[in-house]
């Protein structure tokens, strides 16, 4: 491992052995030790303020109200040190044998100075006796540690949330239709299993039969249910809310988009990012700080003649110089930031590419099924006669058993009541024929018109030249030979990219498409968007020369593509975000992957990139800043007009700032980051 001066608190971030805090193997067991020793070292420090002349003497109590009392203060110290204390005594000693000095060894240090000199106390050495001292400060900091790993267990409760998302069982459908229960692990590819309503998908796989809405929001943050019907992928974990399921299982185990989700997620929690770089130099830095405050500290009463004096406040100056804070300020908004995302459909794989996000000033969208819909939609009908509900319903009913992609954008368009088709049949060059209440029925493209002998209509003139224009597809509809109307066929723009172009633009980023398809065709996508910069007919190969080209005009660049054939660009780009990747979550050219295709999704990364480092700026100016103040006044800059630091009130100080470290990370749970927020 390459030496860095990382706390104990950052290591317990990016590692699972925690030798800091005992071995124990997760936050929540944390939480649940400095509970228990906080709880116990409370109970041992009450009778050791008794027992002291400050404290105990206040209230009529004191060494003089039991027999033997600096006995029972050596016995009550020890088990304070020993048993309360040990966390900080052992993950001291590991970052000493690994040569990160930070938190735990200043901590170890400081309650060891505490214990030795009170210990020589009793025995009439020195005549310096803080044991009520040492006691409040480990107290202290046991209830600080647990402030916090109870604050990044929360933060990490969506790993676990994850894991408890599959059902405990699932029902397989045999092969004469009747079911039986197993366990998800039981499942194989290929086997079909049944969905009820309210119940959760247990494994990736594709419907074979039924239909529902489902609760996706686990992949895609989409809050609203999406319908699945025949053919349609769905996701292990996902909830089936008004309609059963037969689905075929494509992915089991740690093959599906949900073990997918979990991987990415604690990649990005372990990743490290360029302000934990920081965080770690500066705990290193305050470190041998601290120490080297204490000794000047120590040296300077001495010399004043006033060796105890000098020898507690050379302690105060260890325990408040406690990088503790510094440790919680970048790990906890870590772990808050990327299981807020992963919430949302954001799924962040290199954490520099989120820090890097909120500095970007152009936009590089792919045009197929990222700002459009990359499917064929039928964007515009018209019937000669007036009736386009009937139009389309003629066509729908030709086409009604074609799989080719324009009929099926004919169907999806066709209002309810398509009638039957007689004899439908298929001519190349031509398109679909078929009987249709009585006429005949013929749906096909400009060489259907050529083979009958037959012009466009002056009526639908205007409809071919649209389509010419926009290098949209046209597909004629005749009835008995005559031409009855038009539909034009093209791959839509989605509603949600207007928007998320027209606030890139507002925030000040420039918007630049790239497309293989013609000019005519992204021409007329910019156009409708208002896109600022058009790059078409681009083979896919070069689309990183484009990337490229920007990023040498001084652009810092964020390319959007589906995260396959965009691949190269993805790689090349400052930040490459793979959008609409659904259950193929593992892209690996993509630094953030959108599981949903919103193209808003950019503006939610843009926005949690800026908030998430915002914060960690606020939090590490707090964790190392208030050493500033803290370090000299702990020293006793201020012992002239009559004020020394309390060790005990530096160790509440120490408290407070990680106590506020932790509040501020906390914020970052109210951030919105919903497509229309």
């Amino acid at each position: 491992m390459t030496p860095r001066a990382a706390t104990a608190s950052t290591e317990r971030a990016g590692r699972t052995d925690h030798t800091g805090h005992g071995g124990d193997a997760g936050h929540g067991d944390h939480a649940a030790v400095f509970r228990r020793r906080f709880l116990g070292s409370l109970v041992l420090t009450v009778p050791v303020l008794a027992l002291s002349d400050h404290i105990g003497g206040a209230v009529g109590l004191g060494p003089d109200t039991v027999p033997l009392p600096g006995l029972w203060t050596i016995l009550l110290g020890t088990a304070i040190l020993l048993w309360a204390g040990w966390p900080f005594l052992a993950g001291g000693w590991q970052e000493l044998r690994s040569r990160t000095p930070g938190m735990m060894l200043l901590i170890a240090t400081a309650i060891t100075v505490a214990y030795t000199a009170s210990f020589a106390g009793e025995l009439g050495i020195g005549g310096i006796e803080v044991w009520w001292e040492l006691a409040l400060l480990v107290s202290i900091m046991l209830l600080g540690h647990w402030i916090e790993m109870r604050a990044i267990g929360q933060a990490r409760g969506a790993l676990t949330a994850l894991a408890e998302l599959l059902p405990e069982t699932a029902e397989v459908v045999s092969g004469d239709g009747t079911t039986r229960q197993v366990p998800p692990a039981d499942l194989t590819v290929d086997d079909v299993v049944l969905v009820r309503p309210g119940t959760r998908v247990p494994a990736d796989g594709v419907v074979v039969e039924g239909r529902a809405d489902v609760d996706e929001a686990l992949v895609t943050g989409e809050s609203r249910p999406v319908n699945r019907a025949a053919g349609d992928r769905v996701v292990a974990g996902t909830v089936s809310t008004d309609g059963a399921l037969r689905v075929r299982v494509s992915a089991v185990g740690e093959e599906t988009a949900l073990a997918g989700i979990r991987r990415l997620v604690e990649d990005a929690q372990r990743s490290r990012s360029r302000a934990q770089v920081l965080a770690d130099r500066a705990a290193a830095g305050l470190f041998y700080l601290a120490v080297g405050s204490a000794v000047l500290t120590a040296v300077a009463w001495t010399a004043l003649g006033d060796p105890d004096t000098a020898l507690v406040l050379a302690a105060t100056v260890l325990i408040i110089a406690c990088p503790h804070a510094l440790g919680l300020a970048i790990p906890l908004v870590v772990a808050i930031s990327t299981t807020l995302a992963s919430r949302n459909g954001i799924l962040v794989r290199d954490r520099l590419a989120l820090e890097r996000m909120r500095r970007v000033d152009t936009v590089l969208f792919d045009k197929t099924g990222t700002l459009t819909a990359g499917a064929h939609t039928v964007t515009e009908a018209v019937a000669l006669d007036g009736d386009t509900d009937g139009l389309l319903r003629l066509a729908a009913a030709v086409e009604r058993d074609s799989e080719h992609p324009l009929a099926r954008a004919i169907r999806a368009a066709a209002p309810d009541g398509v009638p039957d088709a007689g004899d439908p049949s298929f001519t190349a060059g031509e398109g679909m024929r078929g009987a249709v209440e009585g006429r005949t029925v013929s749906v096909g493209g400009p060489g259907l018109l050529r083979t009958e002998g037959l012009d466009v209509p002056a009526d639908l003139s205007h409809v071919a030249g649209r389509a010419e224009e926009r290098g949209a597809g046209v597909l004629w509809v005749l009835t008995d030979g005559a031409v009855a109307g038009a539909i034009l066929v093209e791959d839509a723009v989605r509603p949600e990219s207007r928007e998320a172009v027209a606030r890139l633009r507002e925030e000040g980023v420039r918007v630049v498409m790239i497309t293989g398809d013609a000019w005519e065709v992204a021409s007329a996508v910019a156009g409708d968007l208002g896109i600022d910069e058009v790059h078409a007919e681009v083979l896919p190969g070069d689309k990183d020369r484009v990337v490229q080209e920007l990023r040498e005009r001084g652009r810092v660049v964020a390319m959007v593509g589906d995260g396959i054939n965009d691949a190269p660009a993805l790689s090349r780009a400052d930040v490459g975000l793979a959008i609409g990747a659904g259950t193929d979550v593992a892209i690996e050219s993509a630094g953030i992957v959108l599981a949903s295709d919103d193209p808003r999704g950019v503006l939610a990364v843009r926005r949690l990139s800026a908030a998430s480092y915002r914060t960690m700026v606020q939090n590490l100016w707090w964790g190392a800043g208030y050493n500033l103040v803290a370090i000299p006044l702990a020293a006793g800059v201020l012992a002239p007009v009559g004020i020394l630091l309390p060790m005990a009130v530096g160790a509440v100080l120490m408290s407070v700032s990680t106590v506020l470290v932790a509040l501020n990370a906390q914020t970052l749970r109210r951030l919105e980051l919903t497509p229309a927020g």
